[in-house]
């Protein structure tokens, strides 16, 4: 890449010193030396500016502590082209044709990789057109004015690409902090403004980009606002740093502590999992004591082959004894999610009867203890009634039969025995549900179990506040007709209401 050169417009200064100018930056092998990188401070913060320059330079970028003429990329976060050559001109600074002004999502990609990626449009930083020497006159994909974003996440397009990570992050924290204080309002607020942001196909960078979008009320703005400005808000961090939120967090990590068992355990002085494992007084469930006893492997995260090779394991038990059941992966895996905390499936058989089908899930369970792979197990029983109206809870569950496991899976079953084994364990505990459907249920099972929780969420309300119908994981009700309309895919479903069809990898909601 060619070297540039900063024209002064006046005089020339001393450059202005950032974080860190009077020490030396600690020594790095340099791999990438036609790249010299400058952090902007400006709107990101000391702390995260320091970070990510430590980071960059351990992965073999240079980068500079201050900005001089043989910078070639300025990474800024949260501020457009113009912002930063406004801040140049302060500076007395003109930038050359040559210079990049990227966001900082480019800079992060390139460290994922390892390497220096190519730079397309959506890094490059927009500059009005009162900047005409701008060295980059692409702008950055905005919305069009004409088209209105839909309060409901069910007509939205929503994929795992989030150009919005600060904001719905931030909104992810404190959805779950009133979810753990049970004030469901306030966690219902946050969880719609992350999900409108989380399907915008632009990064927010200033209040403007907020006209006219939904589900954004006066504390949500304003928590915005302040990360734009300081780079973090100080009530997410007040609540990272809360010792109750910790706590909770902590104890919900476990595989069969909920809310309940949290509070019980706060409330008696807890805050560590190991000082609540050796208290000799506290009962736990045949599902704690599991979840203690496998929970390194369960909170680490199941990558997309681990799931696969799940999904083997789960098909060649259940064609063992229903050679013509549907076995299909749901959840986060099926809209796409390179790793997710459990495997889900859902089952179904057109040629079986009641009874076959009720007799699957134990006989898959008792295969699998059999061979030594089942560490763990509770069948639910199906409860489901075949002309009950839908729930008129957004987040009912479904009545069908189902099992919650935790399987041992064998790391040679993992990309073909390529895994790696970890101090000669040979296995790697999973967790896994399993659900059995009637066949004619299954479109509405399937759209259920697929997620995401705020898009199901939203299809609800949608439903019943938009086309007067009920709709679960069992059925769709007309309560204008009084009829239930039957469906034999998720395409028929989302015609019923009204709805183009919605790919599973855009309900990423």
């Amino acid at each position: 890449m060619d070297s540039l050169r900063m024209v002064h417009s006046g005089p020339r200064k001393k450059r202005p010193r950032q974080t860190g100018a009077s020490m030396a930056p600690p020594l790095h092998d340099i791999k990438f030396r036609d790249l010299i990188l400058f952090i902007l401070e400006k709107k990101m913060g000391t702390t995260r500016r320091a970070f990510l320059m430590e980071l960059a330079r351990r992965k073999g970028f240079r980068v500079e502590e201050e900005l001089s003429d043989s910078v070639t990329h300025i990474v800024a976060e949260n501020n457009s082209g113009s912002e930063v050559l406004e801040w140049l001109q302060v500076q007395n600074v003109k930038a050359s044709p040559h210079l990049e002004l990227v966001d900082v999502s480019w800079l992060i990609e390139c460290m994922r990789a390892g390497k220096p990626v190519e730079m397309t449009g959506k890094h490059q930083l927009v500059v009005s057109k009162g900047f005409s020497d701008s060295p980059n006159p692409e702008p950055r994909e905005t919305p069009p004015l004409d088209v209105k974003i839909s309060p409901y996440a069910c007509q939205r397009r929503t994929t795992l690409n989030n150009c919005n990570h600060r904001f719905t992050d931030a909104f992810d924290v404190l959805a779950e902090n009133y979810e753990f204080r049970e004030n469901e309002g306030s966690c219902v607020v946050f969880m719609r403004a992350a999900s409108v942001l989380k399907s915008l196909p632009f990064t927010i960078i200033s209040m403007k980009d907020l006209e006219g979008l939904p589900c954004l009320g006066d504390k949500v703005k304003n928590i915005i606002e302040e990360i734009i400005e300081d780079g973090e808000s100080s009530e997410v961090k007040a609540v990272l740093n809360d010792e109750r939120y910790q706590s909770f967090k902590l104890f919900t990590s476990v595989f069969g502590v909920g809310l309940k068992t949290s509070e019980k355990w706060f409330r008696m002085g807890f805050r560590t999992l190991s000082k609540i494992r050796s208290d000799k007084t506290l009962k736990f469930t045949r599902m704690q004591k599991a979840g203690f006893l496998y929970y390194e492997d369960l909170v680490s995260c199941v990558t997309k082959a681990e799931a696969e090779a799940v999904s083997v394991l789960v098909k060649e038990a259940v064609w063992a004894f229903l050679p013509d059941a549907f076995v299909t992966m749901t959840g986060g895996f099926r809209r796409g999610k390179k790793i997710g905390h459990d495997v889900d499936f859902l089952i179904t058989s057109p040629g079986s009867t009641e009874d076959e089908q009720q007799q699957l899930l134990p006989k898959v369970v008792n295969l699998w203890e059999r061979k030594g792979l089942l560490l763990y197990y509770d069948l639910v029983e199906s409860t489901f009634e075949k002309f009950k109206l839908p729930s008129r809870k957004v987040d009912a569950l479904d009545h069908f039969q189902k099992c919650f496991l935790i399987l041992k899976l064998h790391h040679q079953r993992v990309d073909g025995g390529k895994y790696s084994q970890q101090e000669g364990k040979t296995w790697k505990a999973i967790r896994v549900d399993l659900v059995m459907c009637p066949y004619e249920r299954r479109a509405f099972a399937l759209l259920g179990w697929t997620g995401s929780r705020q898009f199901e969420r939203d299809l609800r309300r949608y439903a019943t506040h938009e086309r007067k119908m009920m709709l679960d994981n069992h059925a769709l009700y007309d309560k204008t007709k009084r009829i239930f309309l039957e469906a034999e895919s998720e395409e028929e479903i989302f015609a019923h209401l009204g709805l183009d069809y919605i790919d599973p990898c855009e309900r990423n909601a």
